[in-house]
């Protein structure tokens, strides 16, 4: 009694786990008899998993016949009859399992997310066999040849194939997994060995010098010291490695040999790991390539910060997607050419500020949190500001023009915010904003210091050091000459009619339509040079533009547009009569009281002005050409992504 209720207990606890396995489900199938199911080996497994007392009781061999009583020792029970009626209950549950066959549909089945029912079958059978995970396969179901049947057994034949395959399959997966484990075998043994090997700095030596990279020319034949990052790693046998070396202003090739390359820290070093290097700076041997033409032979260095192994290349590399890239923009812009991005960007800013700086501009540094409009209420980064109301700004153009009557010529480099849902490769929510503002001009004098502002700009890049930078990303950027090319807002409509360019219902551009970014790039390549676009009609402009005299349904307004990206610069004369500039905030139903400082600028010795507003980002894609504006920026800003 005492056996009867321990394998009861025993077999409630276990008995799934165990009909789960395959050798088990065999066992069920091919049983004839409860005598001959418990004689069988399966039972033998189920003997060894309950406890010793129990498994004891199961395993003596069994007759076959199955009148036989089973054999027992009689140590714990009085007769075989109780176990002989656990036996019963046992095996009459056996009984009742059978292995599910699996479903297999080339029509609807799908490898990736089915599950080898019918109501979600896999694709393949063979996706079934790995599904299964070994042998003997359970039965597997096709797609039915036959009329009304939904699905059939897999023949013999192809079963018998695919057999084939999957072992093939899992023999080279078998051989993989061996090779990787051996690998990882001897990887281990060296790390442990490479403990004991250690490395100094030689005090004989002459004492290094610590030098970034861009200035090492002038170090050649001396001992030198170099920070940096591993930006690659090759190595050669066990006693040579090259690392190329990374600092931000340049590239250096280092030559570890013998004990450098055989330490724990060398075996465990990878891509992106911060080091310093000691070594004597060397001309490479003619007909040999290196950075700068040099490379460091190294006699001692040290780890600073360890990297993952693989580096980068685990989380960024050539099949990466653009959603995966620009989540990981931080470690992005360390690749080659979205540094070689950023240092244009550097030298561009730079070559901006030098060209105002030789024309007698003032920089002035607005604010960006405001509490007017510039380009129109539906743009507004709203917040709040200790219980008002606020806005990231549009454009720092309206305090811009309250400089001029103290500081003449006046321009700034700051960020501006359009909250607008463009998914457009020009269009981000945060731009760098290169703003000017000029009093005492006409619109002429204006478009001619926007082709200077350009030109001059362009010129100074390309005679830097920086020049051979946007060669290597855009080798065909030339300089543009100047004039430029005028064309007005109507000249613009009637070549868009000659040349179909057409709107997106197909019908032509009429007089008072906006002229959209691909009908507007497409015009400008076809034209294939700069061009100031003048003179849009007052409807479509802001507020503060000025009305061109001759034509007073159109402003003194300009768009320059540059080939391979369209509008950069956005500018215009600005109102300068109080009584016009009431009419615009009206024509706007604009409350002119947040703009009482810039109605002054008109009742206190007002003049004619003008200005414009330059998006970087968007030069940076003229010059370097390219493919989109966030390209050209450390971390874009769109309407669909604000990290990292």
């Amino acid at each position: 009694m005492l056996l009867h209720r321990a394998l009861s207990s025993t077999l409630t606890r276990f008995s799934y786990s165990f009909l789960k396995s395959a050798s088990l489900r065999q066992f069920v199938s091919q049983s004839r008899t409860p005598a001959q199911k418990i004689a069988s080996a399966p039972t033998q497994k189920i003997a060894s998993a309950l406890t010793p007392k129990i498994a004891s009781a199961l395993t003596p061999k069994i007759p076959s016949a199955p009148t036989l009583p089973l054999i027992v020792p009689t140590a714990d029970i009085s007769t075989s009859a109780t176990v002989l009626m656990a036996q019963d209950e046992v095996t009459e549950s056996l009984s009742k399992m059978e292995i599910s066959p699996i479903y297999t549909s080339d029509k609807n089945g799908s490898d990736e997310k089915g599950e080898g029912t019918e109501d979600s079958p896999f694709k393949t059978p063979l996706q079934a066999m790995r599904h299964w995970g070994k042998t003997p396969f359970p039965t597997i179901f096709v797609d039915s040849k036959v009329e009304g049947e939904q699905f059939s057994v897999i023949s013999q034949a192809q079963m018998k194939k695919l057999t084939k395959v999957y072992q093939r399959e899992a023999n080279k997966t078998d051989n993989k997994a061996k090779k990787e484990a051996e690998e990882a075998a001897k990887r281990a043994a060296n790390l442990e060995e490479s403990k004991s090997i250690t490395i100094s700095e030689d005090p004989s030596l002459p004492t290094a010098t610590a030098s970034k990279i861009t200035n090492l020319e002038q170090y050649r034949g001396q001992r030198v010291k170099v920070y940096g990052w591993v930006h690659r790693l090759r190595r050669q046998g066990k006693n040579m490695a090259f690392v190329v070396l990374r600092d931000g202003t340049g590239f250096l090739q280092c030559i570890l040999s013998d004990n450098l390359c055989k330490t724990y820290e060398a075996l465990l070093l990878a891509t992106e790991s911060s080091v310093q290097i000691f070594g004597t700076l060397k001309e490479v041997p003619e007909g040999k390539n290196a950075p700068g033409g040099h490379e460091l032979a190294a006699d001692y260095w040290e780890i600073v910060g360890r990297s993952p192994a693989g580096g980068i290349d685990n989380v960024l590399n050539v099949e990466s997607n653009s959603d995966v890239m620009y989540q990981n923009r931080h470690l992005w812009i360390r690749g080659e050419n979205m540094s070689k991005i950023l240092k244009v960007r550097h030298a561009t800013i730079k070559a901006f500020r030098d060209h105002y700086y030789d024309r007698d501009y003032v920089e002035v540094t607005p604010p960006t949190m405001v509490q007017c409009q510039v380009e129109g209420g539906s743009t507004l980064f709203k917040f709040d500001y200790f219980g008002e109301e606020a806005y990231l700004t549009q454009s720092s153009q309206l305090y811009l023009e309250t400089c001029i009557p103290a500081l003449g010529n006046v321009y700034c480099i700051a960020q501006s915010y359009r909250a607008e849902s463009s998914h457009t490769r020009r269009h981000l929510s945060e731009f760098t904003h290169i703003e000017g503002e000029l009093p005492f001009i006409t619109f002429e004098q204006l478009l001619q210091a926007l082709e200077d502002l350009v030109c001059d700009t362009a010129e100074r890049i390309m005679t830097s050091k920086h020049s051979q930078l946007v060669l290597d990303i855009n080798p065909n950027f030339k300089v543009p000459q100047r004039p430029f090319k005028r064309m007005d807002y109507r000249d613009a409509l009637q070549y868009c009619k000659e040349h179909d360019i057409k709107k997106e219902d197909g019908t032509h551009f009429e007089f008072g339509d906006d002229i959209p970014e691909a009908p507007e790039r497409k015009m400008t390549d076809m034209i294939g040079e700069p061009i100031l676009l003048c003179r849009f009609p007052k409807a479509m402009k802001s507020f503060y533009m000025q009305p061109d005299l001759a034509d007073p349904i159109v402003t003194e307004s300009v768009d320059l547009l540059l080939p391979n990206v369209g509008e950069i610069i956005g500018g215009s004369m600005r109102i300068y009569d109080e009584k016009e500039l009431d009419a615009g905030f009206k024509r706007e139903g604009i409350s002119p009281d947040n703009y009482y400082w810039y109605v002054d600028q008109r009742k206190y010795g007002t003049t004619p002005h003008g200005g414009y507003g330059l998006g970087l980002e968007r030069y940076l894609m003229w010059l370097l050409n390219s493919n989109n504006v966030r390209e050209t920026c450390l971390y874009p800003r769109t309407a669909d992504r604000c990290k990292p």
